[in-house]
This record gives C-alpha cells, sequence and structure tokens, in this order.
C-alpha cells in the first residue's frame, strides 16, 4: 500500500510493553494456530479464553520495540486514520456522525471491557468500549502460520475490526445479538457468519474510497486482502485443523463467501450493498 505522508490516528492507546499479572490458559490447547482458528471461527474469541484477573503495570522501562514492531504499529495507526477519515464521510453523506473506536495495541496480555484478553486471542472489536484491540505479533503469524501475509492483509484486519464498529454504531451488533439469544446454535451461528460476512464487506468498502482519496493501493494488494480472506475461511481452516467441516459451525462463512463479500465492497463501495441479511443464506 501506498501510505507515505499519510497522518496517524492519535486515538491510539499504546499499552506495548506493559507487564501483565495473572495467569492466562487457553481453553482450546493453548497452540498458537489453533487460537488462531478460534479468533477466524468466533465473533469473540474472549469467549474461549480463560484468564485470572489481569492488571496492567506500568511500562517496562526496558523494553524497546523492534524496528519492524514499530513499523508496524504506525502503520496500523496510518490505517486506522484512513477509516476514520472514509467512514466519518460516508456517515456524514447518509444524514449520520460517526463516531471513531479507539485501539489499543498491546503486547502478551491486557485488559478489556470485554474481559482480560491475550495476544493469542487475535484482533478483536470489543463494543463495551467500542475499541480494537491487536498485539502487532498476529501480523507476524499471518505471514507465517497463514500464509496471508502483505500489507494489504493486514490493513484488511484492521478494517474488518472496524466493520464491527460501524455494525454497532448502526445498531446492527445490538439487534443480531438479541435474535442470537432466541434461536438455536445453528440459527446463532449464521446469524454471525452474516455479521462477519457484514463486516469483510465494510473492509472492502473502506479500502476503495481510501484508494479514491489516496491512492493508496497498489499493485498486488487486492490479491493479498483476497488471499487472506481465503486463507482464514472456516472451511479451510477447519479442514486443516481437523481433516473435515462442519458447516453448522461455520462462524464467519467460506473461503469463498469471505472473498467474495470483501471484493463486492471493494468493487462498489456503497455501503447500502452490503446487506447480508435479507438474503437467504444458501445465497451468501
Amino acid at each position: 500500500m501506498k501510505l507515505d505522508g499519510r497522518r496517524m490516528s492519535d486515538n491510539v492507546d499504546d499499552r506495548r510493553g506493559n507487564k501483565s499479572t495473572g495467569k492466562i490458559s487457553l481453553g482450546i490447547g493453548g497452540t498458537v494456530i489453533l487460537a488462531l482458528i478460534v479468533w477466524a471461527l468466533g465473533g469473540n474469541p474472549l469467549s474461549v479464553v480463560t484468564q485470572q484477573a489481569t492488571d496492567n503495570i506500568p511500562t517496562d522501562q526496558n523494553y524497546t520495540p523492534t524496528a519492524e514492531e514499530e513499523a508496524a504499529a504506525q502503520f496500523s495507526k496510518k490505517i486506522l486514520a484512513g477509516t476514520e477519515d472514509v467512514w466519518t464521510e460516508i456517515f456524514k453523506e447518509n444524514g449520520m456522525t460517526y463516531t471513531p473506536p479507539k485501539m489499543v495495541l498491546f503486547s502478551g496480555a491486557t485488559r478489556s471491557g470485554c474481559g482480560n484478553a491475550s495476544s493469542s486471542t487475535g484482533p478483536f472489536y470489543c463494543p463495551a468500549d467500542q475499541t480494537l484491540y491487536i498485539d502487532l505479533s498476529f501480523f507476524d503469524q499471518m505471514q507465517t502460520q497463514l500464509n496471508a501475509g502483505g500489507d494489504f492483509a493486514y490493513a484488511y484486519v484492521i478494517a474488518h475490526e472496524v466493520g464491527h464498529h460501524v455494525q454497532y454504531l448502526l445498531g446492527t451488533l445490538d439487534k443480531v445479538h438479541q435474535q442470537q439469544r432466541q434461536v438455536s446454535e445453528k440459527e446463532s451461528n449464521q446469524l454471525n457468519v452474516r455479521i462477519e460476512l457484514q463486516a469483510d464487506f465494510y473492509a472492502g468498502v473502506w479500502a476503495y474510497h481510501d484508494n479514491q482519496d489516496f491512492g493508496s493501493i497498489e499493485e498486488g494488494d487486492i490479491e493479498e486482502g483476497l488471499n487472506a480472506a481465503t486463507q482464514i475461511g472456516d472451511d479451510r481452516l477447519q479442514m486443516e485443523a481437523q481433516g473435515y467441516t462442519v458447516p453448522d459451525a461455520f462462524n464467519h462463512g467460506t473461503s469463498d463467501q469471505r472473498s467474495r463479500w470483501l471484493k463486492k465492497g471493494l468493487q462498489t463501495g456503497n455501503i447500502k450493498d452490503g446487506d447480508t441479511f435479507s438474503i437467504p443464506y444458501s445465497s451468501l
């Protein structure tokens, strides 16, 4: 992506280097790849993480981020700033006011409005405090373990979580969560797939407008994003983890669905084209 000269958002809480106390145990075995799978298959990765009380204490004065990590931090702040600019304008055009989310950068573990989090949970959005949380080491894991590297792929991850914030502001998250409490587990999972595919679409909408405004997309970027969406499809991750798929347990959508809705957002740039709720589930 071409981001030279772009501003960095100041709506960021940088907790990297903060020490944490308390034990952290993963309910799915603790391996990074399985943790990434859970992140990709669930709306809130914290639901699969069992943690005891974790408190942040002052930053370790000896903590010095690597050059690569600092570059990733600056990149993330620029992408967040881009989402602020794009969604502010889109909301304005539709007679609404956009309130940007905060982004927390952390290393190891931190506390969120949705509970305690570790780097193993992957990036997530917490509606309770309207904040995105991300340990920048996740970008390395995307590259080395998910075969989903590339700057636009990383931007897609951030834009997807911002997409959930857009859903929160529009009332979509609350409405769907209320519906999920009244239906079966299978139907609840299907509703979650609709939420996640719409967030993928919104990520594409952001990229469309960011490129229109700043010429940010370079050759190969779109392919990186679509590849990332494909690599974290429920069917692919389940097959790699267990050798078979359980469609009723899909929570984010298949590789084909995720890449298709991201691509649709990239092509149209129109938020009104992202209704994943009124069409038959089989047509997603």
